[in-house]
């Protein structure tokens, strides 16, 4: 808990894992140099890495103009991104003697993500009116770029279009997930998870989504986390199939992991259920487009029934106003079905293997 007789050291502390992002950290620095309201310090924590991402960082503290940063190296870290936290966070503690003592609050942030210029004003004015509120989470989008081929800019698009309905879509109460893109937490809670069980994030190597984890153990520990609308992260987006697929496998598998490591909660319930409807969903609707095809070959052209036609009507309506905040093209690619149903089989392809993955392989490891 605080120290009842003094305040923290510093308001606000930025804590980045940067594991081979030389070409990335210095946008997600740079974001934070560009905060209305500019966190105190700014810890970056080398992990793992074999390119110049330490040299990067350490020309960013070397500037006049920045928040004062500092660059730790842990060069032979076998706990990856949970060990990298958990590191910055002993060294900030270390400052005061307690996580509390030495900052009101902690930000999170990955070394590919860049945040809005009022991110930290707008999570501090959101953490400020609510005392029982352990996080508030960033709202995702994804970052385009320059693409080299049609195949490319369509897995970028169905990527922006995917993190944008989440980002309206999702439970600003019982989050499911405190973005690792960006988390905005109190010490206060942080404290309370190192009292508990010794650290923040879990150093275990089967942990390969330590945000979710924790997000659990601030519920556990009664805490509430939130998400904001307003506190927005730009990430990268997975420019190759393969990179898409492991990505998203890591975390699905990781997520089943820690479900079924906690089992069926309060906490873990809806997120259970989720992910079955999700399974369920898109094979009732891959029958359904089945049953369609084999009609409209049985009578040589497309079937006419006048009751499923208004409900591919209907489902191609509904498709397209849950992304409407991202405008019109988004909208016309959502109307249209194919696009998203290919995404779908790829999507489902992924939630099938992370589920066949936890439950017949042995520990998963992060990469």
């Amino acid at each position: 808990m605080p120290n009842a007789h003094h305040e923290p050291l510093h308001d606000t502390v930025v804590v980045i894992p940067a594991r081979d992002e030389e070409s990335e950290v210095l946008g997600s620095l740079e974001s934070l140099a560009a905060q209305t309201h500019r966190p105190d310090l700014i810890l970056v924590v080398v992990n793992n890495s074999t390119d110049d991402t330490e040299r990067v960082a350490e020309e960013f503290a070397s500037r006049p103009d920045v928040p004062p940063t500092q660059v730790l190296s842990l060069p032979h870290n076998p706990h990856k991104k949970a060990g990298a936290l958990n590191h910055g966070l002993a060294r900030l503690a270390h400052q005061a003697g307690s996580l509390a003592e030495a900052a009101r609050f902690v930000l999170v942030m990955d070394a590919d993500t860049s945040l809005h210029p009022e991110f930290v004003a707008r999570a501090r004015l959101v953490m400020e009116s609510d005392s029982g509120l352990g996080g508030v989470s960033a709202t995702c989008y994804g970052r385009g770029g320059l693409w080299r081929s049609t195949w490319q800019r369509y897995l970028a698009g169905m990527q922006i279009i995917e993190y944008g309905r989440y980002a309206h879509t999702r439970s600003r109460r019982g989050v499911h997930t405190m973005a690792g893109a960006g988390s905005f937490y109190r010490t206060e809670a942080l404290q309370q998870l190192i009292a508990e069980r010794g650290e923040v994030f879990w150093q275990h190597s089967g942990n390969l989504v330590e945000d979710y984890e924790t997000t659990l153990a601030l519920k556990e520990s009664g805490w509430r986390v939130t998400a904001n609308q307003y506190c927005v992260a730009y990430t990268d987006l997975m420019p190759r199939l393969r990179d898409l697929v492991r990505q998203r496998e890591r975390w699905v598998r990781g997520t089943l992991d820690i479900m079924r490591q906690r089992g069926w909660t309060r906490h873990t319930r809806l997120s259970i259920v989720q992910y079955v409807l999700g399974l369920l969903g898109f094979t009732y609707s891959l029958g359904w487009i089945a049953v369609w095809v084999g009609q409209s070959v049985a009578q040589g052209s497309p079937a006419g029934d006048p009751l499923w036609l208004a409900i591919l009507l209907a489902w191609s309506l509904f498709s397209a106003l849950r992304v409407a905040p991202l405008g019109w093209k988004a909208m016309l690619v959502c109307a249209s079905l194919l696009p998203e149903l290919v995404f779908q089989l790829i999507r489902t392809y992924w939630m099938g293997m992370s589920l066949w993955r936890s439950y017949t392989s042995g520990a998963a490891t992060w990469a």
